[in-house]
Order: C-alpha cells, then sequence, then structure tokens
C-alpha cells in the first residue's frame, strides 16, 4: 500500500460542534468523547470551548481528559491524533452565561462554532459536519436571523439547490419547506422547488443504501385537496407536475398522496423517503416513530451535514439527563456518507 493509500485509509474526522452552551449540547458532546465504540470508527473534533466542555463535565459526572488546540493549533494535532479533539474556540466565558437560560452571548458563541466547523469542512480539514442543539431565539437576539441551522449551512456554502431530511431506519421525510409560518407556505410550493427536493431525496437515498429509493410525495391540503375541492389547486397545477416531471426522468416516485394515511406502517414499509410539504408534515411521524435515533441532514450541499433531531432541551441541560443518542446516530450517518462518497475509511 503506499503512503497515500495509507493515508487515505483513516477513521473519519467529523467535526462536530457544541451547539448552545446553555442547552444539552455540551454534555452530549462530553458523552461522545468518552464513547469507546464511537472512537473506534471516527475521530471527533468538537468545535466550541473547552472551559465550557470541562465545567458540564463535571456538573454531570463525567471524564474530560481530551487533546485541547486552540484556533491554529488544532489542524497540526489533529493529524498527529486519533482520539477526540477539542478546538478550542474561547467563544465565551462560563461566567457570561447561566445553564438553562437563553442569552445573545450563547447564541453568538453557538455560531461561532458553527461557522468554524463550516469553514474547516471547506478547506477539507475534516470530512462532514455533524451540529449539536442551538436555540433560534439566542441566534436572534444575537442579531443572527436565520432561521436554523440549514439556513446558515446552506448560505455558507453557496447553495442554490438544497432542502432538509430527517433520516433513520424507520421513517425518512425530507421538506420543501422548512422553517416558515403555515400561512407562507402555499406560496413557497413551486414546481421547480418540488422537483429539486425529489431528485436531491433520490441522490441521497441511493448513496445511503445502495440502490434506487422509493418515493412518495405528499398533498398539501386534507385528502390531497380532493380533486381540486380543498385548497387552491396545489395538488393538480404545482405538486403533481412536479411528481410527474420525476418519474419520467426515471424516478421510481408516487403522489401526490393524503398525508393522514401517508405514514400508515403498511406505506412506510414499501417507502424510503416521503417528501413533505411543510415542517410538521415530517417532522410529527419522525419524531413519533424515530425520536431517540433521527438524523437532521442537510441535503445538496458540497459538504457533508448532519444533525441531531432535537433542541437544546433548556428544562434538563447540565444535568446529566440529556439522550446522547441522537448525536450518535449523527455522527455515524455523516461517516458512512463520507465513506460512502468513494472514500477509503478504516473499518
Amino acid at each position: 500500500m503506499t503512503t497515500e493509500q495509507t493515508q487515505n485509509r483513516r477513521k473519519p474526522r467529523i467535526a462536530v460542534t457544541m451547539g448552545d452552551p446553555a442547552g444539552v449540547g455540551p454534555e452530549v458532546c462530553v458523552r461522545a468523547m468518552n464513547d469507546p465504540e464511537l472512537q473506534r470508527s471516527v475521530q471527533l473534533i468538537v468545535f466550541g470551548d473547552a472551559a465550557v466542555l470541562k465545567e458540564v463535565a463535571g456538573a454531570t459526572g463525567q471524564v474530560f481528559e481530551v487533546a485541547v488546540g486552540n484556533t491554529v493549533q488544532w489542524r497540526s494535532l489533529s493529524q498527529s491524533l486519533s482520539g477526540p479533539l477539542v478546538v478550542d474556540l474561547r467563544a465565551i466565558e462560563t461566567s457570561q452565561f447561566r445553564p438553562g437560560v437563553i442569552s445573545a452571548a450563547t447564541g453568538q458563541a453557538s455560531y461561532e462554532y458553527i461557522d468554524a466547523a463550516i469553514e474547516a469542512a471547506q478547506d477539507g480539514s475534516v470530512d462532514a459536519v455533524s451540529t449539536a442543539p442551538i436555540s433560534k431565539e439566542a441566534l436572534h437576539l444575537a442579531g443572527l436571523a436565520y432561521p436554523g441551522h440549514t439556513e446558515i449551512f446552506a448560505e455558507r456554502d453557496g447553495s442554490r439547490r438544497w432542502c432538509m431530511m430527517q433520516y433513520s431506519e424507520a421513517i425518512t421525510c425530507t421538506f420543501v419547506t422548512v422553517h416558515c409560518g403555515y400561512t407562507d407556505v402555499p406560496a413557497l410550493l413551486t414546481h421547480e422547488r418540488i422537483l429539486d427536493v425529489i431528485q436531491l431525496s433520490a441522490e441521497a437515498l441511493s448513496a445511503i443504501r445502495g440502490r434506487p429509493p422509493k418515493i412518495v410525495v405528499c398533498g398539501l391540503n386534507p385528502h390531497a385537496g380532493e380533486a381540486g375541492l380543498f385548497g387552491q389547486g396545489e395538488e393538480e397545477s404545482i405538486i403533481r407536475p412536479a411528481v410527474d416531471a420525476a418519474r419520467r426522468a426515471g424516478i421510481d416516485v408516487e403522489g401526490p398522496i393524503p398525508a393522514d394515511t401517508a405514514f400508515v406502517a403498511a406505506k412506510r414499509a414499501v417507502t424510503d423517503v416521503f417528501v413533505c410539504m411543510y415542517h410538521d408534515q415530517g417532522h410529527i411521524p419522525v419524531k413519533a416513530l424515530a425520536f431517540d435515533c433521527a438524523v437532521n441532514t442537510t441535503l445538496g450541499l458540497s459538504i457533508i451535514r448532519t444533525s441531531v433531531d432535537h433542541g437544546t432541551a433548556l428544562d434538563i441541560a447540565w444535568q446529566g439527563k440529556a439522550d446522547d443518542g441522537s448525536l450518535f446516530h449523527a455522527v455515524r450517518l455523516a461517516a458512512e456518507m463520507h465513506c460512502g462518497r468513494g472514500s477509503q475509511c478504516n473499518e
């Protein structure tokens, strides 16, 4: 094996952003860094604040014994380490916030972790990014008017064609619209946007599952419009033409079908991904069926990004009660997606 092949056959380097310091992100990051099974498959590089991680480890009875590098050192350190590493951004001091309390300071810090991790992924220093939860309210208090992670990544990546996917073995959904009010949804539905999401869904599931997926597209209105009786004809004039175009392009897709029957067990058993028109149409069944294991992924980016499928859980933050399952699944999926792009990864 050549030197280049040896270097390529390494554990995927997964950047994990610490999330809002006042939430559960820091404690689940510490758990991930302490998990032996996770360490065997990936190298975790946590973008956050070492002082916060050390303090939350003490508060929740965990060990914090990992390498720490500043914004200049960490790239060279990561080349010589196989274990976890913290990129210490020093974006916030522990005296500047209280666990469980939203603030502009934690919103600004959480954005800085994301920003640095995106830069690292873009320059190839890490192979993928997995994000711990942030507070949209804290972002806005800091003057950062983003609806969430997805929009930050899309903007920083310069992506014009992207969508959110909630992935699990039990159920997977992608979304035509995401963080907007219900009254805004109909105006955001276009033939081109729906077709983009169908195509992105087909590409992603083909890569993850190694075969062309079966896709189901949900209608917008009750009973998928009931032949134009409900709504403003969105199914007939916008959704169905997009489905027909995708089918002509060779995608195995069905719809639009009524969302109230789309997610029954028999339909889930033969469907790889459901294309949903709005946030709660898909998030409700995903969180009902796969809350602890679903992974939020942004499709259409030049970099790989996955995320936990839960919020900051401020009511239980820093108490050792948070479930780390979603972060672990997010990291594993990020590694799987990286290796699926043809990279040579260690078993």
